[in-house]
């Protein structure tokens, strides 16, 4: 099985304006050294969630690398997100161990219950959810990280309690 990418709607056509300047710490740290294209894009990501629009082009002035060529290294690797992700990314393994154990249901319990597309957001940002290939757990199959936070044994049923728990945890934090 293939999971295939899910290209991410923009929320209103447009992204959230970051704060650039930030990057100047990165560039620092790598300027001069060759092979630094991908941990500039890592550590941009790491600061912003995702690799702001505007962040393609300072990394290509500070690399002379086309911002074609950086842009094509961004989409082939899935780990570069180009849009904003929700607070907690739920990341539902569909290797082969999660596959035959019906990771399927889990990813339709999980969109039936929080209104999304996989790759989409959800409308308070709270989540995103992806279909990834493999998490690495394939005794645990099937399964979903939150997060850090690994849940195996999954059913359809299980991975949504989890969902909810973590809703209700987040609107009893913020009371």
């Amino acid at each position: 099985m293939r999971i295939h990418r899910i290209a991410q709607e923009k929320v209103n056509g447009l992204q959230p304006e970051a704060d650039l300047t930030q990057l100047e710490a990165l560039f620092t740290r790598y300027r001069n050294k060759s092979g630094s294209l991908i941990p500039l894009l890592q550590g941009t990501q790491h600061m912003f969630g995702y690799i702001p629009s505007k962040a393609f082009e300072m990394i290509a002035e500070e690399t002379n690398i086309p911002v074609a060529d950086i842009f094509g290294v961004a989409t082939f690797y899935a780990q570069f997100r180009l849009h904003p992700v929700g607070k907690n990314v739920i990341k539902v393994c569909h290797g082969t161990a999660c596959h035959v154990q019906n990771a399927n249901s889990i990813t339709d319990a999980i969109k039936g219950e929080l209104s999304v597309k996989d790759g989409g957001t959800t409308e308070d940002g709270f989540f995103t959810l992806e279909s990834v290939a493999c998490l690495g757990c394939c005794s645990l199959a099937p399964v979903m990280m939150i997060g850090e936070n690994t849940y195996g044994k999954l059913t359809g049923k299980a991975s949504v309690k989890v969902i909810r728990e973590l809703r209700k945890e987040n609107s009893s934090n913020n009371q």
